[in-house]
């Protein structure tokens, strides 16, 4: 496994973080202790999960299992970068009017005690707003991410689907309290999904915020079996008529990983890494079959001739803004 820094932090987490969006939900618990074993043993310390994995009523579900597992002991919990997220609503009729989606000082510190406690730990190292709430205030953001980092429980502050400029007023409010600020953006990036590459990564590599891609396979249309998806399948729900209009694309796309000998899903993944502001794409395997053909992405590298025919068949927005659109 290859190591890098979390955007401008001192902090190394691998190339590669895991996804557990699916643990409990299409992979049950003995399969996700599995995974995140094997995950540890390939040498990915980097875990990404969020509260309201599990989903609806099931809400922390995801977590509970994550805590479970590092309960089992033998230095899961010392190995492990964990990674969660704070903003959606949690179903939990204490909360009343503030169940909703959203960010304030009341959520941040009530979510943060929650899920330490689903995962029985006393801290993580990178709490992650799961998206841009434009109603509140930095003052009143900033303020409660301090005492959470004074008090121990977190180590390091991250964001989810935030616009440039939200990246940029961000660090603007964070440098003038004298606080470091956001040192990662999780966002979704892919072949199929480049226009970030307009504004948000180049504000991202400028700014020393490190990009972690979800989605990066996006949703599995890239991973190869799109194509011959079965009624009823994962893939198939992407949606039919989307399938058959990116058809001779996908199909250009897999006749080239075979000429490279690699997997539709490994060139994905690891052309994500070409981008300098990349610190990691996400996986998400519902399966410990699904983690051990992902390994390899981070040792695979696209030559200046691969790259462009990828361009040629996922064009994207033409570079950064303004001279993607203008001189």
């Amino acid at each position: 496994m290859k190591y890098t820094n979390l955007g401008r932090t001192g902090l190394k987490v691998s190339r590669l973080c895991l996804g557990t969006m699916n643990f409990g939900v299409d992979t049950d618990e003995q399969e996700a202790f599995r995974i995140m074993d094997a995950a540890i043993d390939a040498g990915i310390n980097f875990f990404d999960t969020a509260n309201i994995y599990g989903w609806g009523k099931n809400s922390g579900r995801t977590e509970e299992i994550i805590g479970r597992w590092f309960k089992l002991g033998g230095g899961r919990r010392e190995k492990t970068v964990l990674a969660t997220k704070v903003y959606g609503e949690m179903h939990n009729p204490v909360d009343g009017p503030n169940d909703v989606r959203g960010l304030s000082a009341y959520k941040i510190r009530r979510h943060l005690d929650d899920s330490l406690r689903r995962m029985q730990t006393d801290y993580i190292e990178l709490y992650q707003m799961h998206h841009v709430d434009r109603s509140v205030s930095w003052d009143e953001l900033w303020e409660a991410f301090e005492v959470a980092v004074h008090q121990g429980k977190i180590g390091y502050v991250g964001s989810s689907n935030f616009a440039g400029w939200d990246l940029v007023k961000a660090q603007y409010e964070a440098k003038k309290r004298n606080f470091f600020g956001l040192v990662s953006e999780q966002h979704k990036y892919s072949l199929l999904c480049r226009l970030p590459e307009l504004e948000v990564l180049p504000a991202a590599e400028h700014l020393g915020i490190g990009v972690v891609a979800w989605s990066p396979l996006d949703g599995g249309v890239l991973g190869g079996s799109a194509l011959s998806s079965k009624p009823g399948s994962r893939t198939a729900k992407q949606g039919a008529e989307r399938i058959e209009r990116l058809r001779p694309t996908l199909e250009a796309f897999s006749a080239l990983c075979t000429e490279l000998g690699e997997s539709e899903a490994n060139v994905a993944l690891a052309w994500t890494l070409t981008h300098p502001a990349m610190t990691a794409p996400i996986i998400g395997p519902r399966t410990l079959e699904q983690l051990e053909q992902a390994l390899c992405a981070t040792e695979i590298t696209l030559d200046e001739p691969t790259l462009k025919r990828l361009d040629e068949l996922f064009p994207g927005p033409g570079g950064a803004a303004p001279k993607a659109y203008a001189w």
